[in-house]
């Protein structure tokens, strides 16, 4: 059975950092494009950022660039993002996703793969 399974969400003050991570299990994730998602109250889920099976192609909506940076740890099946200087707005539900598609999709139709999700909250 395929699991992506997200942790570290919580909650932060503005201005401050969170790491989420997502662990992979039930099959090789290795070759996969591993992507982060979100979904704010009220709200389409939207792309927020994407990298490529071997870490060398990043894709970031505009919004979280030059503070979020997602990465992977191929050995450990983990994928994470490093969310800097949060804001209120980034407040969502983040979910982690696999997509079989290179170079890196930025839309979810184009992910096979989804974790239940963790929740990101920012207060001002």
């Amino acid at each position: 059975q395929v699991q992506l399974v997200e942790s570290g969400g919580g909650l932060v003050q503005a201005g401050g950092s969170l790491r989420l991570s997502c662990t992979t299990s039930g099959r090789t994730f290795t070759s996969y494009t591993m992507g982060w998602f979100r979904q704010a109250p009220g709200k389409e889920r939207e792309f927020v950022a994407a990298i490529s099976w071997y870490g060398s192609i990043t894709y970031y909506t505009d919004s979280v660039k030059g503070r979020f940076t997602i990465s992977r740890d191929i050995p450990k099946n983990t994928v994470y993002l490093q969310m800097n200087s949060l804001k209120p707005e980034d407040t969502a539900i983040y979910y982690c996703a696999g997509s079989a598609v290179s170079p890196p999709p930025t839309t979810q139709a184009r992910y096979n793969y989804w974790g239940q999700g963790t929740q990101v909250t920012v207060s001002s």
